[in-house]
This record gives structure tokens, sequence and C-alpha cells, in this order.
């Protein structure tokens, strides 16, 4: 077997090379190193890697037996359930091309990703939460198969209970792949190589449609390879998340990294404090990937205080959670990673049990495989250390492009990717991200990057949540403004200001400061504050008691006094922005 310096242990320790790196080589490996040990938790059931292979060999059959082949675009409309896991990695088996759709998307998003990447079969939920995925679709479009709207679907699969006129249902669609044998599908299996298309990830970003992000089949599988490394998970982990797979956090730092690690996937489609907790405790669950504030309201409800939670041992420094876990070390923590859907996520990082200061005072060194330099955001030229410019990456994980655009439009005459992200690298080699280029407030003549100040304010541990943004000012370009969710009322701006004042220079600490709820702004899906929107809060706020100021703008930027509209989330990840 040949070895590539890129190559994460935890594949190789499977038995995996660079030439093995497809979703059934994957499965197959995983089945055979790690058997009856459970793979998959789902309500009241318990899915081994060996009973995992075999259903995404099933539903390999059944994509057959439905037309599928290599290049199909297949769509998975899907929560986070079995089905989703094993008709990714199915799709995979086949060559196909397995595209996640956002079970959150509005209709219009949702219709422009299944005709834009040309899905040739479509596996929809019938019932999630409130939601009727398959029922919303063919309710907007009756005659969706084989439609001018979506000229290359040809079926309609349904997934959990349910039924519905025009959809095939999941034990008929089963049913039509047990006409193909053992021996075309593993033909087929055989054929897929590592390098064709595996995989478009939709991202919404500044554009009016989403991106559309193309990965071979082997990214994923080398990110999950690496998360399990990073995260420094085991075979007796048992992982919990909601992060939703449809996005590449969920996709492999949950659900990837613990199939790599050959530990289980405890799966809640619907998460809630009580259940959650109580499933925490019945599958002893180690290992916890939550949004702060879910994490908060996991640690305050009141069963926490009756559960035995004592299995928990991998969560964040600043979980809420170690203190009713009961844990009180810190030899494990979040990693400091830098990442973007671009590159299935992380192409830096420092392992879970690294130093503290590492973890949360750098993004973490370029991974084995990756070229990472900071440019000048006008010339593209290189920079040197210690200065701040754009990131610019490229390399083993680097996508294989945006679906139906030129790649000339989005790399650069040495085929790196600029990410928009603004960063230094240090001497030792660590990346400093900085923030969005967009999203730099400039102040008294200075640059101020909005991720520096918030970090001071979460380490301050009063805070809920810091949103800072940049209001236009009519003497200071922009003054920095701040939307903070205090824990408890106790907190006080003065208190706010003295904490930041001894940690800033005087041009970084905001001019004004609101105390708000979260009620008052907006999530994306991952939870992450709609930056538009608090940018217009704030406006809104300083204009109601600043005459002069509201004045300015009125005349010169009426439009952020306008009512705040919701936005979309944006691509990038890091290590405190998981989607």
């Amino acid at each position: 077997m040949s070895t590539v310096d890129w190559l994460p242990g935890p594949l190789r320790d499977i038995g995996l090379d660079e030439h093995s790196l497809t979703p059934g080589r994957f499965l197959a490996a995983l089945a055979k190193h790690h058997g009856d040990r459970d793979a998959l938790v789902f309500e009241d059931g318990h899915i081994s890697y060996r009973e995992l292979y075999a259903r995404c060999r099933a539903v390999a059959r059944a994509l057959l037996a439905a037309g599928a082949g290599k290049g199909t675009a297949v769509a998975l409309l899907v929560g986070n359930r079995p089905e989703f896991v094993v008709g990714l990695h199915a799709v995979g088996m086949v060559g196909g091309v397995a595209v996640p759709m956002s079970t959150l998307a509005a209709a219009a998003e949702r219709d422009y990703v299944l005709a834009h990447c040309d899905a040739g079969i479509l596996l929809a939920q019938y019932r999630l939460g409130r939601r009727e995925p398959a029922a919303e679709l063919l309710a907007d479009h009756p005659d969706a198969v084989r439609s001018a709207g979506f000229p290359h679907l040809r079926a309609i699969v349904g997934v959990g209970p349910g039924e519905l006129p025009g959809v095939t249902g999941w034990a008929e669609f089963l049913a039509g792949g047990e006409a193909i044998d053992d021996e075309l599908l593993d033909a087929v299996v055989a054929a897929a190589h590592p390098s064709d298309t595996g995989v478009i990830i939709y991202t919404s970003g500044t554009t009016s449609h989403p991106k559309a992000v193309v990965h071979r089949q082997r990214t994923p599988i080398v990110q999950h390879g690496r998360w399990a490394e990073q995260l420094r998970l085991a075979p007796h982990d048992r992982v919990w998340s909601p992060f939703p797979f449809f996005w590449t956090a969920g996709y492999t730092m949950a659900m990837g990294s613990t199939l790599a690690a050959g530990a289980a996937l405890v799966l809640q489609e619907l998460p809630d404090p009580a259940g959650s907790l109580a499933l925490f405790e019945r599958e002893r669950v180690t290992t916890v990937h939550a949004w702060p504030q879910l994490d908060s309201q996991l640690a305050e409800h009141p069963d926490a205080a009756t559960r035995d939670l004592s299995g928990l041992r991998k969560l964040p420094r600043g979980s809420a959670l170690r203190a009713v876990a009961g844990q009180v070390d810190e030899d494990w923590g979040t990693v400091g990673a830098y990442g973007l859907t671009e590159t299935f996520t992380i192409n830096t990082c420092v392992p879970a049990d690294s130093p503290v200061e590492l973890r949360e005072g750098t993004h973490g060194v370029a991974l084995p495989g990756i070229a990472l330099r900071i440019v000048d955001p006008d010339t593209g030229s290189p920079l040197g250390t210690d200065v701040v410019g754009e990131i610019a990456v490229k390399g083993i994980t680097l996508m294989a492009g945006y679906y139906k655009v030129a790649p000339e439009e989005y790399l650069d005459a040495d085929g790196y990717f600029r990410t928009g992200d603004s960063g230094w690298l240090d001497a030792a080699g660590y990346l400093h991200w900085a923030g969005r280029l967009s999203g730099l407030i400039k102040t008294h003549g200075a640059n101020v990057s909005p991720v520096e100040i918030e970090d001071k304010l979460l380490d301050w541990g009063r805070l809920r949540r810091a949103s800072v943004v940049g209001v236009p000012h009519p003497v200071l370009g922009e003054a920095v403004v701040l939307c903070a969710v205090p824990h408890d009322e106790s907190t006080t701006v003065d208190e706010l200001l003295a904490h930041l004042r001894a940690r800033l220079a005087s041009y970084k600490v905001p001019r004004q400061v609101f105390f708000v709820t979260d009620d008052d702004l907006r999530f994306t899906g991952s939870q992450k504050v709609q930056l538009g929107y608090a940018r217009k809060l704030g406006a809104r706020r300083v204009a109601a008691i600043d005459p002069e100021w509201a004045q300015y703008l009125t005349d010169k930027h009426p439009d952020l006094l306008d009512e705040p509209e919701p936005e979309s989330v944006h691509e990038s990840w890091r290590s405190d922005d998981p989607a």
C-alpha cells in the first residue's frame, strides 16, 4: 500500500490508501475493522458497522435499479437520521453525485438547488418536525418528475414513515434493487475513483443564489479522517451533535469523524433539552458538538441536575455542560481551526488536546497537503509574517470547482483560492483569522476586527453572545457598535467597557453598547447572528439616541434604518463557526 503525507492516520489504520478514498471502500473498511460495534444509534435502534455497510449496499442496488449511475446527481432532502448517512454513501458507491439539501431552505432556494444541480433522483423526507418536505415540493410542483422545471428528475423517493401519491415509498424503492446482483454492484463500486465528482454542497453567500461547491469523492473522506485525528476520537466514543448533515461541519466534523474513528454516532433529528439529556444518559454520550445557545439550554435545564452525565468527557473548554458533567480538567477542548466549505471545513488546525493557548490563541497550522498564503487583497502579492491580508489557499481538499462556473473566475494565476477572509501568519506558521474582509470596521483611519473584540467579550464569561458591527459615523467613518446578550441583568455596560479598555486599544472599544435579547436578533440555521441584520439593528438603536448621528444616517445611509431583513449564512467555517 502506498502512502502519502496528507493521508490521516485513522484512514491508514483501517487499511485505506490514496487510491481507495471512495465511499464504497471507506464503508467496506469500516465494516471489516469495526464489525459489530455501534455505528449509528437512532431512537431505540442500534446499527452496527456491518449492518450500516449492508444497508448502504441495499440502497446502492436500489439507486442502480432506479437508473442512477456514474455522474447522476442524487439530492437528499433529509434530516439527521440513518437514511441520510446510508443514502449519502450509497450514492458514492454507484459513482453518483450526492447533493445534500437544506431542510431549512425556503421554497425558492429548494427549487433553485434541485434544478441547478440537475438532480436525477430526490430522496425526500415525508415529515421533519412541522415540515413535510416531500409534500411541500409536490404542492408547489404537482408534476415535478420529468417537468420543464426539473428536466432531469425521474424519481422522488420518500424517507421515513408516510406515503404520498407520486412518491416511491422506501420499502418499494429497496425492493426494486433486489434485481441487482452482487457481481454488478461490486463492479460499479470498483469503477468509482477518488477523483470522481462526489458531492455538491450549496452554500449561501453574498450572491443572489447559493454557490454550488463541487468536491471529489476523496475529499470528505480525507476530512473525516482529519477530524477524527484532530478531535482525538476513539472507538469507545459516542458522539452527539445537532449540526445538520447538509452542511460541511455536520457532514464531516460530526458524522464523518465519528465513523472514521469507529465510534458511535448518536442521532437525534429534533434536539430538545430534556430529550437530549435523557439520550446522553441512556447512551453514555462522551462527545458533544453543539452551538453555545443550545449548550447553555442543556446545562440550565432542570433535568441536567438529575441525569447521570458522567459519560461526557469531550466538551469544549467554555461549555456550560462541563460543570454539570463534573468535568474540571482542560486536557481536551474545541480545536483551533480555520476552513470553509470550499475546503470541506478545516485547512488549518491544532489538535483538541493541544495547550489551551494554541487552541484559543490561534487558528492552527496548515494541514498536510495544504498550501496557505496571505496576500494583498488588491494586488494578490504575497505578504510577510504578522501582516494582515487576505487568506488564500490551495491543496488536497480544495474544491474541484463551482458547478457551472469557469475556474478562472475563482482561482488566481497561481491556482490559489482567495477566501475573502482576512488574517495573518506568525513566524511559527500559525494562522490568526481576523474576520471577513468585508466585515473589517474602518474607524479613526484604522482597521478593527470585530472578531478580536468579540473574543475578548466571550472570554469575559458574562455574555451569552456578542455581535460587533460597524455603523457609518459622520466623523469617524465607521463607529464600533456592540449588540450583546448578557447572561443576567446584573451585568452593566460600565463593567463591560472597563473589561475591554483593559485589553484593547482605545479605538477598538465600542462607541455604543446595546444590551439586547435573542428575540431582538436574527440567526442563521447554524445559530450564527446574521451580521447584516445586527448592523441595521445597531444603526436603528444609535439613531434613536443621537439626533446628529440619526440625521447623518438618514441622509447618507437610509437603507440602514429600514426594517432589517434576514440574510443567508456565509460559507466560511472556523472553530467557533460550525456551519
